[in-house]
């Protein structure tokens, strides 16, 4: 797998909802991303391919 940049989005918000607009606190997402080249895949490596079973928050996109 080749990686590729890792997106971060970060997010900034207040801990009180009324005063002490100092206090804050940072979330960030990543999005870890790779590239894998197949080299003259056949039809049963696309399906193979497709039909994986993946955890939640992982996915697969797959282009011809």
């Amino acid at each position: 797998p080749i990686p590729l940049p890792t997106k971060i989005q970060k997010y900034t918000v207040l801990r009180s909802p009324h005063v002490d607009k100092k206090s804050r606190e940072q979330f960030e997402i990543r999005v870890h991303k790779r590239l894998i080249d197949i080299l003259e895949p056949t039809q049963q490596t696309v399906d193979s391919l497709m039909k994986l079973d993946l955890s939640a928050g992982v996915d697969v996109e797959i282009k011809l």
